[in-house]
């Protein structure tokens, strides 16, 4: 499992659209269009993604955006990628780099937020 996402157990929708930078509706979507994108859901229905789903997700992401791949030609890509045992090996490749850019952002965003001059009463 990969650590640096491996930092909670279940994440909500929400948590993986604000890792991943996709919208809701593409997630639902793709739960449709690949086979091995399939979080469970908890007792009131929600979907609860594991951080093994969530590397799916930014493989799947990779695989449509980066490298421009059609939906078919990205589950095709998946399938043999697990097929060959390397599904888990490709997600952890793409994983990495998407999240630490994230946090840089994150931490970019807070430190501009902590540095910015205090306003006066007076000013």
């Amino acid at each position: 499992m990969n650590e640096s996402i491996a930092k909670k157990v279940y994440y909500s929708i929400g948590e993986v659209c604000d890792l991943t930078g996709l919208k809701p509706h593409v997630l639902r979507y793709w739960e449709t269009q690949f086979e091995v994108l399939n979080p469970t859901k908890n007792r009131a229905g929600n979907r609860v993604y594991r951080s093994r789903d969530v590397e799916v997700v930014l493989l799947v992401k990779s695989l449509l955006y980066d490298e421009k791949y059609t939906i078919e030609g990205a589950n095709q890509k998946l399938v043999d990628m697990r097929r060959e045992g390397e599904l888990k090996a490709g997600g952890h490749e793409v994983v990495a780099p998407d999240f630490l850019t994230g946090i840089k952002a994150d931490l970019e965003e807070l430190k501009a937020l902590l540095t910015e001059p205090t306003r006066g009463a007076g000013t």
